[in-house]
């Protein structure tokens, strides 16, 4: 199955951030996403599952790399760890810089816009953790 066969899946919004997040993934720093269940719930997606393959793309839009989900759970926030958060691949020392950065994007104008309101985050919040491996980054010729 080619990259343009699998399922997308867009880190934060393009720019700079997603930018970084898909550097990190091809770097190997980045082997775990956090999403918030309530954006699944929103735009009516299924959470994703186990063994489940993405094409992951770059600000423009163009696949960047194949992975392959190999841990997904739905957890409130409190039960995420110092390991899950420096498998995020921001930088993040601790749960604690994890935490920060999650509430502050989860509370983005972009965020709140896109599920009409700005969502309640706190320690009962459900996330959506994955962990994942890179199976094939996208050769560009």
């Amino acid at each position: 199955m080619g990259h343009d066969d699998l399922p997308s899946l867009e880190l934060a919004f393009p720019g700079p951030e997603r930018d970084r997040g898909v550097a990190a993934i091809l770097s190997g720093r980045k082997t775990a996403l956090t999403g918030l269940l309530e954006i699944f719930e929103h735009a009516g997606e299924a959470v994703p599952q186990t063994g489940q393959r993405f094409s992951v793309l770059d600000s423009q839009g163009r696949p960047a790399v194949t992975i392959e989900l190999i841990d997904v759970r739905v957890v409130p926030m409190k039960e995420i760890d110092d390991d899950f958060a420096r498998a995020e691949g921001r930088g993040y020392c601790d749960v604690a810089q994890w935490r920060a950065a999650h509430e502050e994007f989860f509370r983005s104008d972009g965020v709140s816009e896109f599920l009409g309101g700005t969502p309640v985050i706190d320690d009962e919040t459900l996330v959506v953790a994955e962990r994942f491996r890179v199976v094939e980054p996208v050769q560009r010729v």
